[in-house]
């Protein structure tokens, strides 16, 4: 008998439709393997394909389980927040007012996620990191990641910004460049990737700029370890970033950000970064945007 399978596709961090980052999300991913899912994630060929399974906790909301084309991922930002819309969006979980609070299950851990509703309609996600950035090794040097990233090194000679890693559940190399010129140059050099890149702690790239124009950054994001050329919103990122961008002599309080990345792709994307400071360390990551509802489809599956 074959078995079909609703999915629901979804544009995140982006208020209309086209912009963002896609996402496809299968609404009840039960009676799928692992093999089977990683095979969808291939066949639909997004940055990244849920499944959505029910909670394994008392305290948890839903399980996800979160696939790029090439692997399985314990956390990512765009498909925690774009999962949080689409299944408020069409009522699969419940609104609770203005704001709903939704626990998912990952391989992080528990990950919260608020959803704003305005007139009984869901207009925005952020979600809480449920682990703060973590500082990785010291990154290949300078001279290399520019040749990797087919820039000359003087275009990553920004004061006080030095390449570094870090992960808040996925490793991301953060480099910072001087200019939206230089961010516009940049092609990724397969063969010193492969050489230089793919052996480090962290094979995601994420460059950024401060000459960002009505936004604090612009990014842009490459993965290619992941099948994933280019990004056009990286949440799991954009967690991680706040490690990189907070300072150790940063106030309390809570500093803000407004990224937009995915602008060269043509899907452009705003992502808002809070993050809260105290006695110069991170206390607390939330990441969030809005999301526009795509597509609905069935996968049909043969029977076995």
């Amino acid at each position: 008998m074959q078995k079909r399978y609703r999915f629901i596709t979804a544009d995140v961090f982006t208020d209309r439709m086209f912009g963002g980052n896609q996402l496809a999300v299968f609404t009840d991913g039960r009676g799928l393997e692992t093999a089977t899912m990683q095979a969808i994630a291939r066949e639909m060929n997004l940055s990244e394909t849920v499944f959505v399974l029910p909670p394994e906790t008392p305290g948890g909301t839903r399980r996800l389980r979160i696939f790029t084309p090439g692997q399985e991922l314990p956390f990512a930002g765009h498909p925690t927040v774009g999962s949080a819309f689409v299944l408020t969006a069409i009522g699969e979980v419940p609104l609770d007012g203005e704001l709903t609070r939704i626990v998912f299950e990952e391989g992080v851990g528990p990950v919260e996620v608020m959803v704003r509703a305005t007139a009984g309609r869901p207009v925005f996600a952020e979600l809480s990191a449920a682990k703060l950035p973590e500082l990785g090794p010291p990154p290949p040097s300078t001279e290399i990641i520019a040749s990797v990233l087919s820039l000359d090194p003087a275009d990553l000679e920004v004061d006080g910004r030095e390449p570094k890693a870090f992960s808040s559940g996925v490793p991301f190399l953060f480099v910072t460049v001087r200019d939206l010129d230089a961010l516009a140059r940049i092609r990724v050099n397969n063969e010193r990737f492969e050489r230089h890149i793919a052996p480090y702690w962290a094979t995601d790239i994420y460059v950024i700029t401060h000459d960002a124009g009505d936004a604090d950054i612009r990014a842009r994001m490459f993965a290619p370890d992941l099948g994933i050329p280019e990004d056009p919103a990286t949440g799991g990122a954009a967690t991680a970033l706040a490690g990189y961008l907070v300072p150790p002599t940063a106030p309390d309080g809570v500093l803000r950000w407004t990224v937009r990345q995915g602008v060269e792709m043509g899907r452009p994307s705003t992502i808002f970064v809070e993050a809260d400071v105290a006695l110069g360390a991170i206390t607390a990551v939330r990441v969030g945007g809005a999301s526009v509802l795509v597509s609905e489809g069935e996968l049909t599956l043969p029977a076995e």
